[in-house]
């Protein structure tokens, strides 16, 4: 009988697992909603409450706690910085779990965990935003320098690269193969040694 028998093992040791969830929770803090399978989420759903609710008294060793239990600084950041205000006046009930279609590899059932008052912006808007920022940024650097003239004339007279002579190694070997032009025989010592001796 499972009587008192809580949680999932995950098919991992009780560090690996702990490692998973610290590692999940962090990811669900800074992006607030994650794609995981469902027993994940499920397992993650308590872990992640619990530290909301540490975050909630705000001190410095609630801090130290968080930190202890997951070691990501950005995420207790924003979590002590952030989450706390969000959910300041909720009791309770901090994430959702969405089931999603199974997994196209080994059907596993996948889902989404995430904070209850994410604001889901559809796939075009974010892509915009992405655009604006990179807009923003492109008219904040300064223009890179021209080349020089003098660069390129300065290169051409060191000489071809290594890519170059490798490219015209190809080359000569493929006419040689053609039978073009016959690759030298190379002659050692010792052959010419014995034509000697037969003299």
């Amino acid at each position: 009988m499972r009587h008192r028998v809580a949680h999932r093992k995950l098919g991992r040791t009780t560090e690996h697992r702990m490692s998973l969830l610290r590692n999940l929770a962090a990811s669900l803090f800074i992006h607030e909603r994650i794609r995981t399978t469902l027993a994940k989420a499920k397992e993650l759903r308590p872990f992640a409450e619990r530290l909301i609710t540490l975050s909630k008294k705000d001190s410095l060793h609630a801090r130290r706690r968080a930190l202890s239990i997951m070691a990501h600084k950005e995420a207790v950041a924003k979590l002590f910085r952030d989450l706390s205000a969000r959910f300041a006046d909720r009791p309770g009930g901090y994430t959702r779990i969405l089931k999603l279609a199974p997994r196209q590899g080994d059907g596993a059932p996948m889902a989404y965990i995430e904070l209850v008052d994410f604001a889901f912006t559809p796939a075009k808007e974010h892509q915009a935003k992405k655009d604006s920022k990179k807009k923003a940024e492109g008219k904040a650097k300064p223009p890179e320098e021209p080349e020089l003239p003098g660069e390129e004339e300065a290169s051409a007279a060191e000489g071809p690269t290594s890519r170059e002579k490798r490219a015209k190694g190809a080359s000569s070997k493929k006419k040689a193969a053609k039978g073009g032009a016959k690759p030298k025989k190379k002659t050692t010592k010792q052959s010419s040694s014995r034509k000697k001796k037969g003299d």
